[in-house]
């Protein structure tokens, strides 16, 4: 009995004068071991074990970089400033309470977490690597769970956040803490704000009172994140609270660009016009799924659901979209060309801007630099499909699109544009991985008309009639639309295998002065016929060059030749024509097609009237390529083209159309 009693002084003793502070050193060791990197307490440790919550604060802690942070080499961007090299935290003051019953059925419920002045160095370099990564840097990342907190105070935090993989750099302070509210139960308010890639950035997140907060039931919150044009605003619940592995909340995202989306979420979204779409957002693990999405991108409607995985090496999206209505302008965005900025349409500033300096520079080709970090960064599964499309100068009525990213290539197969009458369609491929990104283009256009593309009228009638159908086949290397053009190689052959053109029209193709122009003047709508016309050119380091550009129409025969500068968007062509049929006067002056693609101009090559040639031999022209031109247009639809009998009947009779007219001496030389 004395040594009890003995033993129970002595302990009561020990613990009145026993100082805690003798284990400051061995739990810096502890937790150095658990986070990889040197972890020490300057100040004191303090601890009250004497209750059912008890209370430990310690003050001055820090918390060391890992070794490589202090190599991390800047590169120039927002992102890019060196890290401190002497710690990756520092805190005044700790404070830390839990509960000790709820501990018996294994809930943890802490009445106080308080964390006094913390300064916090965050950093993520170019590889990926990241200081706020401890243990195995390959283990599969958790989303952040924390303990029911009845009290959460965060007071004079600074944050800094560097990240060079993301090119995202944040600079600002948060504070948190119970506020009172007009129903005198009080709410949590957190607050932060500071500067985001060099825009202003604020976030708030309030919420019900933590006083009564329990791990088994949903804790309400509201949240609005304003980062420089971007605003993002959510309503929901956190399913167990402080487990931000899930939740569910109503979303609404608005801002001049989705592909600002980035700095927040760190997905690769495409370049848009201003948009507002909201929907219901709900988080399980490392999947988020935004159902119900709806709202509208630039002119355009966009409905549907999507969700994201994270976790990974590169986050994955998957997305079901449509459009009741696209408006055609608002896809020019996805390419690096500024939308339509008239009256009505919708534009950010900074694409008023863009649409001005195209005007001023005649460019049509968008010179958008890719981002190819950022289409490296992920990987993806879209299908979008527009029901409907505003597009006044084209025939378009619906657009198909399916997408798949995966390790930074990105494929379109299919894209696909269907017109009233006729189709476009192929496949686009962007391999992003080389040095200099490389571009493969396939696209058929079938079944479609003339006159929906040539609205050319007279008297309310077409001036051109007839079947088109064309194929544009070509590779080129470059981190934008116009540089890939400027190097592009492959082959693009355009055919219309029947159809009608106005005779004046016709005989307009070789300027027959004694015929054409009064006809033309007259408004004769007397109709010839179009046998065939193609017109192929062959690509090589962005230069289109003509192999053939011949029409047989009913009364002449035209022929063209030259070339379009995709890298300078310039045209250099010339179309002359020999008559099928006796003119009194036979003068013809060839039409000349020059100029920028935004603003060509049509003239006459007045140098030197045209001797006719002989019809067999300039027929020749047309029909000899057709085998090997149509089937690389048609795929396998030859046989239907007008065009195949024009082939077979030249074989045959050497012309479709007899010499009428004793060819001139000089043309026979």
């Amino acid at each position: 009995m004395i040594g009890a009693i003995l033993l129970t002084a002595a302990i009561v003793v020990f613990l009145v004068i026993f100082d805690w502070n003798w284990f400051r050193g061995p739990l810096g060791r502890f937790a150095s071991a658990r986070l990889n990197r040197e972890v020490v307490i300057t100040g004191d440790l303090r601890v009250h074990p004497w209750s059912f919550t008890p209370k430990a604060e310690a003050l001055g802690v820090r918390i060391a970089q890992p070794d490589w942070a202090a190599k991390a080499d800047p590169k120039g961007s927002p992102a890019a400033t060196p890290p401190s090299k002497d710690y990756m935290a520092k805190v005044d003051r700790i404070a830390v309470q839990i509960k000790l019953l709820p501990l018996l059925k294994g809930d943890v419920i802490l009445p106080l977490l308080a964390v006094d002045r913390p300064d916090v160095r965050l950093l993520r370099e170019s590889s990926g690597r990241a200081n706020w990564t401890f243990g195995d840097p390959n283990a599969p990342r958790k989303p952040l769970k924390l303990p029911a907190i009845q009290h959460f105070v965060i007071n004079d935090g600074q944050l800094r956040y560097a990240d060079q993989q993301r090119d995202i750099f944040f600079l600002g302070t948060v504070n948190s803490n119970e506020h009172a509210s007009s129903d005198g139960r009080g709410r949590f308010v957190l607050e932060g704000k500071g500067q985001l890639n060099r825009s202003p950035f604020t976030a708030l997140v309030t919420g019900g009172p933590l006083l009564n907060i329990s791990p088994n039931r949903p804790y309400p919150f509201d949240a609005k994140v304003d980062a420089g044009t971007t605003r993002v605003t959510a309503k929901g619940d956190i399913t167990k609270p402080f487990n931000l592995g899930l939740f569910e909340t109503q979303l609404s995202v608005s801002g001049t660009d989705l592909n600002r989306l980035y700095a927040l979420t760190g997905l690769t979204l495409p370049n848009t016009p201003p948009y507002k779409i909201s929907g219901h957002l709900s988080r399980r693990g490392e999947r988020f799924d935004f159902k119900k999405l709806n709202g509208r991108i630039g002119d355009s409607d966009v409905s549907g659901d999507l969700f994201v995985l994270m976790g990974k090496a590169r986050p994955y999206l998957e997305a079901d979209l449509q459009s009741r209505r696209l408006d055609f302008d608002d896809l020019g965005s996805l390419v690096g060309a500024a939308p339509a900025t008239g009256r009505g349409e919708t534009a950010s500033a900074g694409q008023k801007v863009e649409a001005v300096q195209r005007d001023a520079t005649q460019r049509l080709l968008p010179d958008a630099t890719l981002q190819v970090d950022r289409v490296k960064a992920m990987d993806a599964k879209v299908k979008y499909r527009a029901l409907a499309v505003n597009a006044p100068n084209l025939p378009l009525k619906k657009v198909r699109l399916d997408l798949t990213l995966d390790k930074g290539v990105l494929t379109m197969d299919p894209i696909a544009f269907t017109f009233s009458r006729g189709d476009l369609a192929g496949k686009v491929k962007l391999d992003a991985n080389p040095n200099v990104p490389r571009t493969d283009l396939d696209l058929r256009l079938t079944n479609a008309k003339l006159e929906d593309f040539i609205t050319i009228k007279s008297d309310g009638e077409p001036a051109i009639e007839g079947g088109v159908m064309a194929r544009a086949k070509l590779t080129g290397y470059g981190n934008s639309v116009h540089r890939a053009a400027s190097t592009a190689n492959g082959q693009v052959t355009l055919v219309s295998p029947r159809g009608q053109i106005r005779q004046a029209f016709a005989e307009l193709l070789g300027v027959n002065a004694s015929k054409g122009l009064i006809l033309l003047l007259s408004k004769d709508n007397k109709q010839t016929s179009v046998r065939c016309a193609v017109a192929d050119f062959s690509v090589k380091d962005g230069i289109m060059t003509s192999n053939r550009i011949v029409a047989d129409t009913g009364v002449v025969l035209a022929r063209g030749k030259g070339t379009i500068d995709l890298q300078n968007e310039r045209l250099d062509l010339k179309i002359d024509g020999d008559s099928k049929k006796p003119r009194l006067v036979r003068l013809f002056i060839p039409i000349t097609i020059r100029g920028p693609f935004m603003s060509p101009k049509v003239g006459l090559e007045t140098g030197g009237a045209v001797a006719q040639g002989g019809l067999a031999a300039a027929l020749g022209t047309l029909v000899s390529p057709l085998a090997a031109i149509l089937p690389f247009v048609t795929g396998g639809e030859a046989k239907d083209a007008d065009c195949t009998a024009l082939v077979a009947e030249a074989r045959s009779d050497g012309a479709p159309v007899k010499v009428t007219q004793t060819t001139p001496a000089k043309a026979k030389k």
